[in-house]
């Protein structure tokens, strides 16, 4: 009697679903190890947690390229550089370069040239349509020149934009110049932001001189309410310390005098790039290098009547603070 072997529908699907089941369990387990495998979304990545086994690298993202940060997908943001207010558009806006070069470096044909200026024509006619555009396109192109002459990082040059919109929205500009308010909002900013620069050193890089400076600086930070403290000498040391080379030991020194005269308060009601400058010329005299007070007035643009009545009591305050001790 043959017998016969019948197979129900729920064996067959078992039988067929070993490979499957298999490959799953090749997939979570490292082959060097055993260990388990992760997947790592953010650089598409495969990597063993016991052995660090890198299996697979560079996966493709098959998944939208729009993001959004809200409950719904109503409002499906494209992705791209991130808007600013150093920008009149805030950045939104396309920009042709004026090079006359195609992206292998070769340079191109007179017609293709010609084509290329009319676009950069229209393209600046369309990115600034009215009056305020332009004037903020004026005023941010300032702003910037400034900004990399003085050397002042992107969070003071994105603050300085946004004073710049708010003193435009509070119609604060009628009656002074786009340079001076200009000037006034990224000195403003650079107060705020715990990298000071003299007024001195904003005018030298301004296109007006420091009395209209001093003057926009002052209606603005009345009308737009900012609460900025005095700045601190401290502050000035490392920018001093870079332009007048001192030793590594004289900055500190420098740093250790400005603390005692602001423990005596001798810090109040004098200028603190004076005092900055001071310091450095009284460190630099205890550890003998030879900075003269020429030197430090020509680099920091604080005079040198100022350093030498300033660094006397400087060292007098360091003196009592260090027998103190």
């Amino acid at each position: 009697m043959t017998r016969t072997t019948v197979h129900t529908a729920d064996e067959g699907s078992t039988r067929n679903d070993v490979p499957a089941i298999e490959r799953e369990r090749q997939r979570s387990e490292c082959p060097e190890c055993g260990g388990r495998i992760d997947h790592d979304e953010e650089h598409g990545e495969r990597t063993c947690r016991e052995c660090g086994l890198v299996l697979d690298a560079d996966a493709i993202d098959y998944g939208p390229e729009w993001r959004t940060f809200e409950d719904d997908d109503e409002n499906r943001r494209r992705v791209g550089a991130p808007t600013t207010a150093r920008r009149h558009d805030k950045g939104l806006s396309t920009m042709i370069g004026w090079s006359d070069e195609d992206a292998y470096g070769n340079s191109i044909s007179s017609r293709k040239r010609e084509q290329l200026r009319r676009l950069r024509t229209w393209n600046e006619r369309f990115t600034s349509k009215n009056a305020a555009e332009r004037n903020l396109k004026q005023a941010f192109g300032e702003l910037e020149r400034m900004a990399s002459a003085l050397g002042l990082p992107e969070p003071c040059r994105e603050t300085a934009g946004v004073l710049y919109r708010r003193a435009v929205d509070e119609d604060l500009l009628p009656g002074r110049s786009i340079e001076a308010m200009t000037t006034a909002c990224l000195y403003a900013a650079a107060r705020q932001h715990g990298t000071p620069r003299t007024l001195v050193a904003f005018a030298s890089v301004s296109r007006v001189d420091k009395l209209p400076v001093q003057r926009a600086y002052r209606y603005l930070s009345s009308e737009l309410g900012l609460e900025i403290e005095p700045a601190d000498p401290v502050h000035y040391l490392p920018q001093y310390a870079s332009e007048l080379a001192v030793s590594d030991d004289a900055e500190r020194l420098a740093r250790e005098i400005l603390e005692a005269a602001k423990a005596r308060d001798l810090h109040s009601g004098r200028s603190p790039a004076g005092l900055a400058a001071a310091a450095i010329y009284g460190a630099a005299r205890l550890t003998n290098e030879r900075l003269t007070q020429e030197t430090i007035g020509e680099e920091t643009g604080v005079s040198s009547v100022t350093v030498r009545n300033r660094y006397r009591e400087l060292l007098e305050a360091y003196e009592e603070v260090a027998i103190s001790r």
